[in-house]
């Protein structure tokens, strides 16, 4: 009896085996060379699923393990996905070859989170396109120039939190992405909404946006676990049915427009927000205002203004703190940019502020805030890479693009592991690979609120530079390791600086 049984056993972990890695010789079958470490079951994110590290990291990992190839085979658990390791081939998914690679690699079920299904990010197709025309519109230059008033206001009420915490002592040690997590908080609440977020206000912090914000986007390992069913494992999310965005915040938002709609039917003064420019576009296209549309589109508004711009603000705010002599100079930028427009923060100021974006854009390349991009191919399409290698691939296969370890890589950058805003200078920037720096993705693709987040980071980094200091504080954990239960980069311990007014 025992025997039988023992050999039930065997049997059920033999065909265990052979089910989990029936697919593990797909790219020898193809001459494509395939990443070394590969798990059954777990395929190459063995380190992943155990918490030990990012998913940017296991991608980072495999792309300098195979710098020799223009491309490498490997296993997202049991589904065969190709990484494209050369400038050449992420020029041809992203740009070159765009309808082939024009889905990103990430589908949302309309039932389980029905506010993201109509983010651009997720869309396809003519609603991808719709959303996409609305938003280009929507960061217009001209519509920016007027973002920029209700931004400057949050500047404004930024300056007085932090006047408040340094009003009885000279210097304050704050967590940077706290700090600036409150400021794009306030500035989607402003900006986005025409309302207070209540960013600023630590008595009523639990209503505020910024609490909204971290109760969703926050590194956590429920959080990670539902990214990693959503953006990794699809068919598993939809078995468990695991929404990304939390049934309160659901009805947070529909509240919110529902309310601020409802309010705006009564007031003859026309608002500048970004809901009320939707609201505009729907009437204008001849629709009929759908509220829950309008939720979506607020709700991918607040996304994308509050966690990627305040992780890249925190982050050059740790560069900044870490490299006094770059912030000496930034700040004199600032100073003198600021003297010719009569000390006022404008649209065209921020814009002379050059050296600014070299700051912001070396940050980014050397921390990236999300350092990975994930296209789905939707027509097949043979790759050919410099080397030779050549892959036929077929549709509804992954395509990964290392965008940390593409930012990090000698061929492409001297001294990578230095912090050199100069590489992005005037001089130097035209020898850049432009497929080798990926801050905002590139092609048609590329993120539609690129220029409005650098407008609020921008501004945000202007008014703080002119009246304060950045200095690293030793609770700062250097050399940075990063956060493992998070898809976004977030620091261990967090980034600490010391704040001091200059006098």
């Amino acid at each position: 009896m025992a025997i039988a049984l023992l050999s039930l056993i065997l049997i059920a972990l033999v065909v265990l085996y052979f089910y989990l890695t029936k697919n593990y010789n797909y790219w020898q079958k193809r001459n494509v060379p395939c990443a070394d470490g590969v798990l059954p079951g777990v395929g190459h994110f063995w380190d992943l699923i155990t918490m030990k590290t990012t998913f940017s990291e296991c991608c980072r990992k495999i792309y300098n393990d195979n710098r020799n190839h223009s491309m490498v085979g490997v296993y997202n658990f049991r589904s065969p996905a190709l990484m494209v390791l050369e400038p050449k081939l992420v020029k041809t998914v992203m740009q070159t070859n765009f309808t082939n690679f024009h889905e990103n690699g990430v589908n949302i079920d309309p039932d389980l989170d029905p506010l993201l299904a109509n983010n651009p990010f997720f869309n396809t197709g003519e609603k991808w396109i719709i959303a996409r025309k609305r938003l280009t519109y929507a960061f217009s230059s001209m519509r920016l120039k007027i973002l920029l008033e209700s931004v400057k206001q949050v500047c404004e009420q930024f300056e007085n939190y932090l006047d408040k915490k340094l009003s009885k002592v000279g210097k304050v040690e704050l967590e940077l992405k706290d700090l600036f997590a409150r400021f794009t908080a306030q500035v989607v609440a402003g900006v986005g909404f025409g309302v207070d977020g209540l960013c600023f206000d630590e008595k009523k912090e639990k209503e505020s946006f910024y609490a909204m914000g971290k109760s969703f986007l926050a590194p956590s390992v429920v959080n990670t676990i539902i990214f990693m069913c959503v953006f990794l494992l699809p068919s598993l999310g939809k078995i468990f049915r695991m929404p990304i965005l939390p049934k309160k915040v659901d009805r947070f938002f529909r509240t919110l427009i529902a309310d601020v709609m409802e309010q705006r039917r009564t007031e003859k003064t026309p608002r500048n927000d970004f809901l009320q420019l939707m609201a505009e576009l729907e009437r204008m296209e001849g629709s009929k205002i759908d509220l829950d549309v309008l939720a979506s589109h607020t709700v991918s508004f607040f996304i994308d203004g509050y966690e990627t711009s305040s992780t890249t603000l925190s982050f050059v705010g740790f560069q900044l703190a870490s490299h006094p002599d770059v912030q000496a100079k930034l700040r004199n930028e600032v100073m003198s940019v600021l003297d010719k427009y009569d000390g006022v923060i404008t649209y065209d100021a921020l814009k002379d502020m050059t050296y600014m974006d070299q700051v912001i854009s070396e940050s980014q390349r050397i921390i990236p805030t999300v350092g990975y991009l994930i296209k789905n191919c939707t027509e097949e399409i043979e790759l050919k890479g410099s080397d030779g290698l050549a892959c036929h691939i077929q549709p509804g296969t992954q395509i990964l693009i290392p965008v940390h370890g593409l930012q990090e890589d000698p061929r492409y950058w001297e001294r990578p592991e230095v912090f050199d805003p100069d590489r992005f200078g005037p001089e130097r920037k035209y020898n850049i690979e432009r497929f080798a720096f990926l801050p905002f993705g590139e092609g048609p693709r590329m993120c539609v609120g690129m220029r409005m987040a650098q407008l609020q980071i921008k501004a945000c980094l202007a008014m703080f530079l002119r009246k304060y200091s950045l200095e690293l504080s030793p609770k700062t954990r250097t050399p940075l390791k990063m956060v493992t239960a998070t898809f976004l980069a977030a620091a261990e311990g967090g980034l600490w600086a010391y704040i001091r007014p200059i006098h």
